[in-house]
C-alpha cells in the first residue's frame, strides 16, 4: 500500500509531514521502545507514540534505528506529547523517511484496522495493548497500578528495584542480590538465577532502576523492554512534578549562603516542607566515575541523584542546578510546591520529602529527621552505599550534618557537611560524619595529596630505608610508640622487647630524622605523617 492511499482516507485526518508519499509498506508495526531495530524486519509502517522521547536530540538515535532496519514510513502519535517534536521532523527529513502525522482521537488500532483488514490476531492483541497502556499513562494511573496492569498485559511478573536494593514496585526475594548483579553486569538484559534484569531509563546505573523479571525472558526480551519503558515513562513523570521544589531549595541555600533575614530564611524553610522548630540534617554528595560516558551528569548531580535513591525518594532532586540565585515563583508555583512538600504528599501517610540542589562543590540536600537521628540516617546511607560499591569505577562520598533547627542553621549545615564530604573523598569514598571531622583528619582532607605524600615522604623516608636496608622495625616502633603517648614501658609491653630495645630505637629515630620526640611539635608531626601514610601497625 501507498502512503499517498493511507493519507487519502478522509476519516483518519492523516497528515504527511516529512518524506515521499509514493513510499510502500506491507504491514503494520507497532513499538515505543527507543531502539526497535531488532524487532524489525523491514517495509513496515511503524506506529510509535512517541513515548520513548524525552528531549531532542532521541529522534536522532530512533530514526537511525528504523532506517537501519529498512523500515517504510514512521506513524507518530500525538496523543502522549501533544505535538510531534521538530527534532523528529529533521531527523525524518534528513534520513529521508516518510513521516505521518497521527492526530489524537485517531488511534492505531483503529489506523491498522483500516490500512490491514487482515491483520492477524496477534498484532490485533498487540495494538490493543498498546492503547490500553497509553490511555493508563495518560490517565494519570501510578506507579503501583501501572506495574500490575502491564504485567497482566503482557504476562510478565517481577518487581522494580532501586540500584541499592530497594524494592520499589512489585515483589522480589533477594533485592540486593538482584541489585549487585544489575550493578556488575556487562550488559543488559542479563538472565540472573531465575529472574531476568532489564535497565529502566538510560540514566547512569548507580542511580537507576532495574525490572527484575521472573523467568528467562532473553528469547521474549521485547515484553521486558515494553514493561521497563512503560516504568520508565513513570519515573520520568514522577520527576516532572518536582521541578518548583527544586527551584525553592535552590533559593532557601542560596539565601542562606548569602545570610539573608532570618524570618526570611524560615519562611522559605516552611515552603520546603519543614518547620522552623524541627531538626533536620544536611547531606553533601558526589558521585565520582573513573570513565564516565559523554553526555553524563557531573560528580555534583550524579551525587545527588544517588543520595535521592538511598533515602527512598523522601527527598527531591535538583539535578543540574547551581548555587546561583534564580527568579522568583510565581503564587501558584509556591503553593504547589508547599503542597508537594507538606507530609503525605507522595502518597504516603507521613512521607516528608526533603529536595537537594546539586552546586558546584557536590549536592546539597535537606533530610528531616522525623523521630530518627543522624547516626541512624547515616547508618541508612551507608548501607545503600555498600550496596553499591559493586559497581565497578565509581566512588559515593557523603557528608552528614549534626542535627539542625532553623533555617539560620542552613549556612553552617552546609559548610559542615561539606567538610564530611570531602574528608569522604580523602578517604576514596564512604559516609562521613560530623562528628568525625573535629579531628586532624579534616585538616589533613583539606591540605592537597600531593603535598601530604611529600610531607610524610620527607619525614619518613630516611627511617623506611632503614627499616628495607636492616630489616628492622623502627617506622612501626614510632607509630605505637606514639599511640602510647611517649610511654616506653608500654610501648616495650606492646612489641614484646625490652624497654632499652625501645629506648635504643627511639634515638636511631631522632639520629636519623634530626627530630627529637621529647617535644609535642616533633611528636606532632610524625603523628600526621604516620597516619597519612599508613604504615603497618
Amino acid at each position: 500500500m501507498r502512503i499517498s492511499d493511507l493519507l487519502a482516507i478522509d476519516e483518519l485526518h492523516l497528515r504527511l509531514l516529512a518524506g515521499d508519499p509514493a513510499r510502500e509498506f506491507g504491514t503494520v508495526h507497532i513499538t515505543d521502545l527507543p531502539e526497535p531495530g531488532r524487532y524489525l524486519a523491514g517495509g513496515e509502517l511503524v506506529l510509535s507514540g512517541l513515548m520513548w522521547w524525552h528531549e531532542p536530540g532521541d529522534s536522532g538515535e530512533f530514526v537511525a534505528a528504523l532506517v537501519r532496519s529498512g523500515v517504510a514510513a514512521l506513524g507518530a502519535g500525538q496523543a502522549w506529547l501533544g505535538h510531534i517534536p521538530a527534532d523528529l521532523v529533521a531527523a525524518c527529513e534528513t534520513a529521508g523517511l516518510p513521516l505521518i502525522e497521527v492526530p489524537t482521537e485517531v488511534s492505531f488500532r483503529t489506523l491498522a484496522e483500516l490500512v490491514v483488514p487482515r491483520l492477524s490476531g496477534d498484532v490485533r492483541d498487540a495494538l490493543g495493548r498498546h492503547r490500553r497502556l497509553v490511555a493508563a499513562i495518560a490517565e494519570g494511573a501510578g506507579l503501583s497500578e501501572l506495574f500490575e496492569l502491564t504485567a497482566a498485559e503482557l504476562g510478565v511478573t517481577g518487581a522494580v528495584l532501586s540500584a541499592s536494593g530497594e524494592v520499589i514496585v512489585g515483589a522480589a526475594d533477594d533485592p540486593v542480590r538482584l541489585a549487585r548483579a544489575y550493578l556488575t553486569a556487562p550488559r543488559l538484559p542479563a538472565h540472573v538465577g531465575e529472574h531476568t534484569l532489564f535497565a529502566v531509563g538510560r540514566g547512569h546505573r548507580a542511580a537507576g532502576w532495574v525490572l527484575a523479571c521472573d523467568g528467562d525472558l532473553l528469547d521474549r526480551a521485547d515484553l521486558g523492554y515494553e514493561l521497563a519503558a512503560c516504568v520508565g515513562l513513570e519515573r520520568g513523570r514522577m520527576e516532572e512534578g518536582r521541578r518548583v521544589e527544586r527551584r525553592l531549595i535552590e533559593q532557601l541555600v542560596v539565601a542562606a549562603l548569602a545570610e539573608s533575614d532570618v524570618a526570611e530564611l524560615n519562611a522559605r524553610l516552611r515552603t520546603c516542607g519543614i518547620e522552623a522548630t524541627e531538626p533536620y540534617a544536611i547531606v553533601n554528595a558526589t558521585l565520582e566515575v573513573d570513565q564516565p560516558r559523554p553526555g553524563d551528569p557531573g560528580p555534583a548531580t550524579l551525587g545527588g541523584q544517588v543520595v535521592e535513591e538511598l533515602l527512598g525518594r523522601e527527598i527531591v532532586a535538583a539535578t543540574g542546578a547551581t548555587f546561583t540565585a534564580g527568579g522568583e515563583l510565581t503564587a501558584g508555583e509556591a503553593l504547589t510546591a508547599g503542597r508537594a512538600g507538606a507530609p503525605g504528599a507522595d502518597g504516603g501517610a507521613g512521607v516528608a520529602r526533603a529536595p537537594y540542589v546539586a552546586g558546584t562543590d557536590g549536592a546539597v540536600a535537606l533530610a528531616p529527621l522525623r523521630g530518627h537521628t543522624t547516626a541512624e540516617l547515616a547508618e541508612r546511607l551507608r548501607a545503600g552505599a555498600e550496596v553499591l560499591a559493586a559497581l565497578p569505577g565509581t566512588r559515593l562520598c557523603v557528608g552528614l550534618s549534626g542535627s539542625l533547627t532553623g533555617a539560620a542553621a542552613v549556612k553552617g549545615g552546609v559548610e559542615e557537611a561539606g567538610h564530611a564530604r570531602r574528608l569522604a573523598e580523602a578517604r576514596a569514598g564512604g559516609v562521613v560524619t560530623s562528628d568525625e571531622i573535629y579531628t586532624h583528619a579534616l585538616l589533613l582532607a583539606t591540605v592537597p595529596g600531593d603535598v601530604r605524600r611529600s610531607f610524610s615522604a620527607r619525614l619518613l623516608s630516611p627511617l623506611l630505608d632503614y627499616d628495607r636496608r636492616h630489616q628492622s622495625e623502627l617506622v612501626r616502633t614510632l607509630g605505637i610508640f606514639l599511640d602510647c603517648a611517649g610511654s616506653w614501658n608500654a610501648c616495650a609491653e606492646q612489641l614484646h622487647v625490652h624497654v632499652n630495645t625501645v629506648r635504643y630505637r627511639i634515638r636511631r629515630i631522632e639520629e636519623l630524622t634530626g627530630r627529637n620526640l621529647a617535644t609535642m611539635a616533633d611528636r606532632v608531626d610524625f603523628y600526621l605523617a604516620l597516619r597519612d601514610t599508613g604504615p603497618p601497625r
